[in-house]
């Protein structure tokens, strides 16, 4: 059987990518010497096979499989596969974390990502491994939980190279750690471990070539759990410490960071003293040339250490002596050796700054230092020889002795640490993370790498066997059969090195030979090893070795690992450093020069580890010859090797490789041969062959049906068992049979196989696809050819009709022209005739006008010759007149030019003055007026002057055409002359008048254009300052909406305020419990000497939220000593509560004074001006005695004070004290009592001043005299009397205004006093914040003393003040008696009959009220509260608890008990605590007291007697008022409660309903058939969507509210209540759903996005069924309505990402960003989100100024509103049934 390779994708080895994916163009047959393949980029290239092996490129997985969470999904698994898909997770969907099997593989992405926040690690935790995507927090889970559940040790091996993010991970892991098994409040080890990385990284950290803060050491860090796996210590262990590096840097490295710090910070005061200047300066820091880093401040981290090594509790003693130990190293380097003459000796100058200063600040002897650097002792066995050394043997010896100083501070540090994070508290089960260096090859490789490397061979034989173990026990688990799969055991290669006669065996062995040089180890190296397959000598080399190593070849340079590994210290220098001072100055518990007694650390003893696991080898360490033998570097770390290797064999290992992407610390920028190289280093590539061996591929037979039911027939999934359907469907598919194996719950696949299944699936789709193509095709073809049938006979139809519709109107158009010709002939021949008619009138007409024309001309000449004698004649007359005017008109406007220029000249004088223009100024707008009128006025005149003007000359051209006749007479009749003469005069006075009446006109019309000039310039200012009103009516409206934005704004911070309210009484709540169980536990611990407290205390002391309200005994001062004496408070307590009292008092009294003082001064100021002579010796006495009076007072309080003290301190017995206490309080009495006596006295005195006042203003009115206004002197009295009432009400008004400003400013007083109270308790709450957890808990008992001892005081003042009151109504009340009994005597008989009547009528009406004896009230509590069963009253009024509690309340009200109010209500209080304590986890129990706490807060709302809460009230329901007490602070107490109540009903469904969640909305099948599951590799999900336990649908969710919306009604709670309720679950299930989705690549894909929306709009429907669609609960669901569309949506334009961003405005961008790179295809026909949309949609949506975090915070609550609701139902109507046992009630 041939199977085509045509169009297959391979891998294609290339030098600069690695791997290089291609695809076969040409179909390969076997013997073919090339494949023909085509690149991505579209190169044709031919790939040689060799035909002996016939080796073929690697295929490529189906981009499907590309991007899958672990590697072990993959159907192909070898290196390029691997490679690609760290690939794409990391570049595309910038995913760091991938799974790989057992390990989890981190790529150091060098940039802070938000996916380390503490939701982040409550969304992982209590998680399966496989439910969440790739995270340390999902390794730190899986440990944690497997220690709790297996109760088995832990550990979590970090490794990787330098600048990999070992040492990140494992602080987050330490993070999760801290989180998970006890919160930041109550555990802070894990602040303590991070507060010693800046200790550790100064000592033990460096610059490299590949990091500028490398580690050089590993280290192993346990962190401890008790029985309740909560922290409680931890432990770290060291390995390694590179201490070539403290004499030796190679270029471009740096010494460790602790010397350059120093170095930095030498200029400060208390460093002086050890002579240091800067880096450069010493041998031992600038060896490798720069001695700075980029970006680091050495001065500012060595602060920053100080800081650290003060945390972590060493004293700054210790800090001077490590600083001085690190100085003198530095000062040991630049010793100056000088040879001698023979070149076997040399010596030290005496005068030798380096040495002095050695030598000082280590406290040692100058003279034997100096001989001994340059000498050593020789020991033979008959004498001993002291032996001068050379300059080269001086040198090693003081870089040995520079290395073993540091190397021991380096341990004391060290171990300091481990003290600070030791604990006493027995250890039950630890979790230990390793954060050890990786596989490392360099250059030039010596001893350090060689022991590096040799450790990372131990881990990768134990990772090994581990996978290999864990692959047999999940085959074991499933039944399948067990074959041996060949894996690589690197156990030759460790016998290489640490087996007898070994590589460090022939090391040491060479070590103890006297002239042993380096290359004749190497030698002996040659000779042994050179058969090893794991040795190999280099070509050119006879220094160096080879040695084949698990990840790669590596050449060690054998120069120098003989001294590396003797580490020799000469024994005469260590003498001497015993001998230091340094153990005198500080370090006196360490042995920190002395000699170690066994160079192998002992094994920890673990307490409290489990005893059922033994820690031992597995397999015998290798036994040291001799005690020389123990003291080499490389026998102690292959000891501190095993015991590692042994601790980590005792525990389950969980394993995190961190690679590093390139060496350029690039943020996401992926170097394939980097990465390629690390990964065969550290392991992966190896679980990846192992799993690749077996069966790598692992899928549920539920999943596989789900996932491949498409490829069975009809009849196979008629059939109810799952497992033969895929048994069935296997065995006709695959007929191989060793390629899958049925286990007994998974199925497993060979290699390849899932490929198959899936290219089979593809297949059947396609195929599928194409019948439907092929259908829909023919489909649409018949439908096409439907239409163009139907198309052609309707043309058809429309065509024969146009020709028939065509041939009728050519017919008809052919009748109309044969008409149309007839028309026409006869009309053509109509119009000639009427022409030639025409023509022959037209003649005669014409010849008739000739002849009349002639005529007509003759008499036109005529008359013209008429005319024109008139017009000559006319215009001599007017030549005349025009001479005449002109003349005239010359003359008037020379006159009027100089009247004009005078007018003018006087204007400019007026227009200069100042005068003018304040005339012009005044009255403008009056002017406006008066113009306008002015303007009216005129052209009223103008009319009429007009009228006048037609009139005149209408009469003068009457009289001219009169004079004209007359004329005309004249000259016919007399023709006389001199008449003529006079007539011209007339006639031209008249023209004059003309002219002057049109003169005037013209003035009148230029008057008018003037002021129609000023009136519009007028009206352009009206129109400017309307403007200006319209802008600043804007501006005002403006202002408005800025003042409703800002109340918009406060509303908002109120909610904010409201909220944080509540967060501080569920805090205080959880305090309040917390105390609880520590009071228990203190009790269980002080069993034997418990001692009850006493009955008369008040339990509110310790329950209630508001105990300032009550008014009862616990203000009793001798009840509150005897709480101090049953507590055990020694006396320097009560002494401290007798000061808190005295100095609260005094400063009552001196506010008192104060007030006083300045009420005098007011008065005195008041009265001062009205002339009162006598008041100043009237009030001066009495403020004098009230200062006095204040003084001895205060003097009184001080000798009493003092007193007091003197014989606390003599005398401890508790007689004194309650003597003493009470003498106090006898004098605070009278204290009292002689304040309110001077209060008295100044009232007095004010009524005093104010009447002689008013007597004196009275007597000066009346001795006014009013007499001169009239005789009778009524008016002066009217006046007078008026004149009184106008003062009298000034003075009342004063007096308003005199209290008002008294009222604000006691307000005032009252709001600073609140202020500064309320800063000092954030004070106190901030530093109590900043305290350790048992500093924390003293702070609070200290401030809970001092609080109640303020609230005793209080207490004590009010009870003092009711005892008065008491006592004046007793006497009022015998006055009273003593009358009523006279009364009584008079008439007897009458009045005792009223009485007897009245009192039948009040017992026949029930009042609402129940009264009670005061010791039932612990039965009413009992029965009432803490044994009542919400069962019991389900059929009777709802809340009917609070309403008898209400009835109860209102009779103590009723008789003024107020005693009996506050034990009732306080009793009260704490019965629902101890209820709702008790059933912590019963949600109708927690419902029904919500329901009867509300309902009680708001009957004593309804009935307080305030008018806002009695609008709805009755008039019965008004009778049933409070009328004593005021009980606000006791509703402020129910509110609190009912918070708290409220807090705990959601806590409790948020229990039940969390667990449904995640499975209802994301995995369950709603829409069957809708989903498509994927591989899930190594970890498969947990929480499979299987038929199991674990499984909900949404269902159950909705059947869950169901009850809990059933529940909520029956207990009567309030409907808005109801609503809150519902919107906080549905917050709730959109946060827990949507952070899921962010975290889950398998379930961001289509058909999720199909499912949520379904399961949504199901959600949606059920508050519409339960008509809670106004609750808001739907808005809160928008952000996972908006996801699931996203995951719809088409995501390829430009366009789709612009609608992306407008439909997705709930989510953030990161939301956004997250979902589309978690977005992963089911099936091969859809698409993946590329690269370049998502950047597309990143632009979109820069300009969004959302959070920074990536999930919703599930925890967070609304702020809870309780509206008052008044109930209708009236007191007296309420039922009481018997079954509640109160019988002891009594109706009033």
């Amino acid at each position: 059987m041939h199977f085509s390779f045509q169009y297959t994708k391979v891998w294609i080895p290339d030098p600069d990518e690695v791997w290089r994916s291609a695809e076969i163009i040409k179909d390969y047959k076997e013997g073919d010497k090339s494949l023909h393949l085509k690149f991505e980029d579209d190169t044709i290239y031919e790939y040689p096979v060799d035909l002996k092996t016939n080796q073929l490129p690697f295929l490529r997985n189906p981009d499907i499989l590309v991007g899958e969470n672990d590697l072990t999904a993959l159907s192909y698994l070898h290196e390029p596969a691997v490679l690609h898909n760290l690939k794409v997770r990391f570049l595309e969907s910038n995913h760091i974390y991938t799974y790989c099997g057992i390990v989890l593989v981190a790529i150091n992405p060098y940039e802070q990502l938000p996916i380390y926040e503490q939701d982040v690690i409550y969304a992982y935790s209590g998680q399966n491994m496989g439910d969440m995507d790739p995270h340390i927090f999902a390794v730190a889970e899986e440990a944690y939980k497997q220690m709790a559940r297996d109760e088995k040790n832990q550990s979590i091996i970090v490794s990787g190279e330098s600048g990999a993010g070992k040492t990140v991970s494992a602080k987050y892991a330490m993070r999760f750690f801290a989180s998970v098994g006890g919160s930041a409040s109550e555990t802070n080890i894990e602040e303590k471990v991070l507060a010693s990385s800046p200790i550790m990284e100064a000592i033990g950290n460096a610059k490299t070539t590949r990091n500028d803060n490398s580690s050089r050491f590993g280290k192993y860090i346990q962190i401890g759990f008790d029985k309740r796996y909560h922290i409680i210590g931890a432990n770290m262990r060291t390995y390694l410490l590179e201490k070539s590096r403290v004499v030796f840097q190679a270029e471009d490295e740096r010494n460790y960071h602790i010397f350059y710090q120093l170095c930095a910070s030498a200029s400060l005061p208390e460093f002086q003293d050890l002579a240091l200047t800067c880096a450069e300066d010493f041998f031992y820091t600038s060896l490798g040339g720069d001695t700075t880093i980029d970006g680091v401040d050495d001065a500012d981290d060595f602060e920053k250490t100080r800081h650290a090594f003060t945390l972590l509790g060493v004293k700054e003693s210790h800090q001077m002596t490590i600083f001085k130990i690190i100085a003198s190293i530095l000062h040991l380097g630049n010793l100056e050796i000088q040879a001698e003459r023979d070149g076997e000796s040399c010596s030290i100058s005496k005068q030798d700054e380096h040495l002095n200063n050695f030598c000082r600040l280590l406290g040692v002897e100058h003279s034997q230092m100096e001989h001994w650097l340059c000498h050593r002792k020789l020991v033979t066995t008959a004498e001993t020889y002291i032996k001068p050394m050379s300059v080269q043997q001086v040198m090693n010896a003081k870089n040995a002795l520079a290395k073993h100083i540091y190397a021991q501070l380096f341990n004391w540090i060290v171990e300091h640490i481990n003290k600070a994070l030791h604990t006493t508290v027995k250890q039950h089960s630890f979790i230990g993370v390793l954060d050890i260096y990786g596989f490392e090859t360099f250059e030039v490789n010596s001893f350090e790498q060689f022991c590096i490397n040799y450790a990372n061979e131990k881990l990768q034989q134990q990772f090994n066997s581990h996978v290999f173990k864990l692959e047999q026990e999940e085959y074991m688990k499933e039944q399948i059969p067990w074959t041996l799969i060949d894996f690589y055991d690197n156990q030759p290669c460790i016998d290489l090195i640490e087996a007898k006669l070994g590589i460090l065996d022939l090391l040491d062995e060479e070590c103890k030979v006297p002239k042993g040089t380096d290359q004749n180890w190497a030698q002996k190296l040659y000779d042994r090893h050179s058969s090893s397959q794991h040795f190999q000598k280099p070509r050119m080399s006879n220094t160096s070795f080879i040695v084949v190593h698990f990840a790669d070849k590596v050449e060690y340079q054998s120069d120098g690992f003989l001294e590396k590994n003797r580490d020799t210290v000469y024994e005469e220098q260590i003498n001497i450093l015993k001998a230091s001072k340094v153990r005198a100055e500080g370090l006196e518990n360490t042995d920190l020069f002395h000699d170690e007694k066994d160079s192998v650390p002992a094994t920890p003893t673990v307490k409290g580890a489990a005893p059922k696991i033994s820690v031992r080898s597995a397999r015998p360490a290798v036994k040291a010859a001799n005690k020389e033998h123990k003291k080499t570097v490389g026998h102690q770390f292959r000891n501190s090797l095993h015991l590692l290797m042994e601790t980590l064999n005792a525990t389950t290992p969980h394993y995190v490789r961190c690679i590093k992407p390139n060496d350029e610390k690039l943020p996401f920028k992926f170097d394939p041969k980097r990465a390629v190289q690390q990964l065969r280093a550290c392991g992966v590539l190896e679980t990846i062959r192992i799993s690749a061996a077996g069966y790598p591929s692992r899928w549920s037979y539920h999943d596989f049906f789900n996932r491949y039911r498409v490829l069975m027939k009809k009849r196979e999934i008629s059939k109810n068992d799952k497992k033969l359907i895929c048994k069935t469907l296997l065995e006709n598919l695959i007929k191989d049979p060793d390629k899958f194996q049925f286990g007994r719950t998974k199925i497993f696949f060979r290699a390849g196989q899932v490929a198959y299944l899936e290219k089979l699936r593809a297949d059947k789709f396609r195929a599928a696809t194409i019948m439907i193509q092929k259908t829909v095709r023919g489909w649409l073809q018949r439908v096409k050819y439907r239409r163009m049938r139907d198309a052609a006979i309707t043309i058809q139809r429309y065509t024969r009709g146009h020709l028939a519709r065509r041939l009728a109107d050519h017919l008809r158009k052919t009748r109309a022209a044969i008409i149309f010709q007839k028309q026409y002939r006869m009309l053509r021949i109509l119009h000639a005739f009427q022409k030639i008619r025409n023509a022959t009138i037209t003649i005669q007409a014409f010849t008739r006008g000739m002849f009349v024309r002639k005529i007509y001309h003759k008499i036109l000449l005529e008359h013209k010759a008429t005319i024109i004698q008139k017009h000559a004649r006319a215009w001599l007359a007017r030549k005349q007149f025009l001479r005449f005017k002109c003349a005239a008109v010359v003359i008037q406007c020379y006159f009027r030019r100089m009247k004009a220029r005078q007018e003018l000249k006087k204007l400019k004088i007026e227009a200069r003055s100042a005068q003018h223009l304040k005339k012009l100024n005044i009255g403008m707008e009056n002017k406006v007026v008066q113009l306008q009128r002015k303007i009216d006025d005129q052209n009223k005149e103008y009319k009429h002057l007009n009228e006048q003007l037609s009139a005149l000359t209408s009469t003068y051209s009457a009289d001219v055409e009169k004079l004209k006749k007359e004329l005309e007479q004249y000259r016919q009749n007399r023709g006389d002359s001199n008449q003529l003469v006079n007539l011209r005069k007339e006639i031209e006075s008249l023209r004059l008048e003309l002219e002057n009446a049109h003169s005037e006109r013209k003035i009148i019309e230029d008057t008018y254009d003037k002021e129609k000039d000023l009136l519009q310039k007028r009206v352009s200012d009206l129109e400017e300052e309307n403007a200006l009103l319209k802008q600043e009516k804007e501006e005002f409206n403006n202002r408005i909406l800025y003042t409703v934005k800002e109340n918009l704004l406060m509303k908002k911070e109120l909610e904010e305020e409201r909220s944080r309210y509540q967060n501080l009484v569920k805090e205080y709540s959880r305090l309040e419990q917390r105390y609880d169980n520590l009071r228990d536990e203190m009790t269980i611990i002080k069993a034997p000497g418990h001692r009850r407290n006493p009955s008369n205390q008040s339990s509110l002391e310790s329950d209630s939220n508001c105990p300032s309200v009550s008014t009862s005994e616990i203000g009793d001062t001798e009840d509150a000593i005897q709480q101090v004496e049953d507590v055990g408070l020694d006396k320097a307590a009560m002494d401290m509560t007798l000061f808190l009292k005295l100095q609260k008092r005094v400063r009552e009294l001196e506010q008192e004074r104060k007030k006083l003082q300045t009420q005098l001064e007011k008065k005195k100021s008041q009265s001062s001006p009205i002339g009162l002579t006598t008041s100043p010796p009237i009030r001066g006495s009495p403020r004098q005695e009230l200062e006095s009076e204040n003084k001895k007072l205060k003097n009184e309080l001080n000798e009493l004070r003092k007193t007091i003290v003197d014989r606390v301190t003599q005398n401890n017995s508790s007689n004194d004290i309650q003597d003493s206490y009470t003498l106090l309080l006898n004098q605070l009495k009278s204290a009292n009592e002689e304040l309110e006596v001077r209060k008295e006295e100044v009232l007095i005195l004010r009524a005093q001043i104010i009447k002689a006042a008013q007597q004196k203003d009275a007597g000066k009115n009346m001795t006014e005299d009013w007499g001169y206004l009239n005789e009778d002197g009524e008016l002066g009295l009217a006046y007078q009397g008026l004149k009184q009432v106008a003062r009298l009400l000034e003075a009342q008004l004063q007096d308003q205004r005199r209290e008002h400003e008294e009222e604000v400013e006691t307000l005032k007083t009252q709001m600073e006093t609140l202020r500064e109270e309320m800063e000092k308790q954030q004070q106190a709450f901030f530093q109590t914040l900043q305290l350790p957890p048992e500093a924390q808990v003293e702070f609070g008992i200290q401030q809970e003393i001092t609080r109640l001892t303020n609230e005793n005081l209080d207490f004590k003042e009010l009870l003092e003040k009711l005892e008065k009151n008491e006592k004046k109504l007793k006497k009022q009340l015998k006055i009273y008696m003593k009358k009523v009994q006279d009364f009584e005597g008079n008439s007897g008989f009458r009045h005792e009959l009223t009485r007897q009547v009245t009192v039948q009528r009040k017992e026949k009406d029930f009042q609402g009220m129940l009264e009670y004896y005061k010791e039932d009230e612990p039965l009413l509590i009992r029965n009432l509260i803490t044994d009542l069963k919400p069962q019991t009253v389900s059929a009777t009024v709802p809340c009917l608890p609070a309403y008898i509690l209400y009835m109860c309340i209102r009779h103590a009200d009723y008789i003024n008990d107020d005693q009996k109010v506050h034990s009732l209500l306080t009793s009260t209080i704490n019965g629902i605590k101890k209820v709702l304590k008790k059933h912590n986890d019963d949600f109708q129990m927690t419902s029904f007291w919500l329901a009867n706490t509300c309902r009680l807060l708001h009957c004593l709302k309804q009935y307080s007697g305030d008018t806002g809460f009695m609008t709805q009230n009755t008039a019965k329901q008004n009778e049933h008022c409070l009328k004593n007490f005021d009980l606000t602070e006791y509703r402020q107490v129910l509110s609190d409660l009912s918070i708290q109540i409220y807090q705990q009903l959601f806590k409790i469904a948020e229990g039940m309903l969390q667990p449904m969640i995640v499975s209802a909305m994301l995995e369950s099948e709603s829409i069957q058939g809708l989903s498509g599951l994927k591989s899930m590799g190594y970890r498969n999900r947990s929480s499979s969507m299987v038929d199991g336990d674990n499984s909900y649908s949404l269902d159950a969710v909705i059947r869950q509210m169901n009850t809990f919306h059933s529940i909520l009604c029956d207990q009567g709670l309030d409907p808005e209540i109801i609503q809150q309720v519902f919107k906080q679950l549905f917050y709730m299930i959109n946060a827990v759903t949507l952070n899921n989705l962010l975290l889950r690549k398998d379930v961001c894909s289509w058909s999720t996005g199909m499912q949520l929306r379904y399961n949504i709009s199901q959600l949606e429907e059920w508050l519409r069924g339960k008509n809670l669609q106004q609750s808001g609960a739907a808005e809160t669901v928008e952000p996972l309505i908006q996801a699931a569309q996203l995951l719809q949506l088409k995501k390829k334009t430009s366009e789709d990402a612009e609608a992306i961003c407008s439909l997705c405005t709930s989510l953030t961008t990161q939301q956004i960003v997250k979902i589309l790179n978690l977005y992963t295809p089911v099936n091969e026909f859809e698409e993946r989100v590329t690269v370049a949309f998502i950047r597309n949609i990143q632009a979109n949506l820069q300009e969004r100024n959302d959070p920074p975090q990536l999930l919703l915070d599930y925890k967070y609550m609304f702020p809870v509103l309780f509206p008052f609701s008044p109930s209708s139902i009236t007191m007296d109507s309420i039922h009481i049934p018997a079954s509640l046992n109160l019988e002891f009630l009594n109706e009033v």
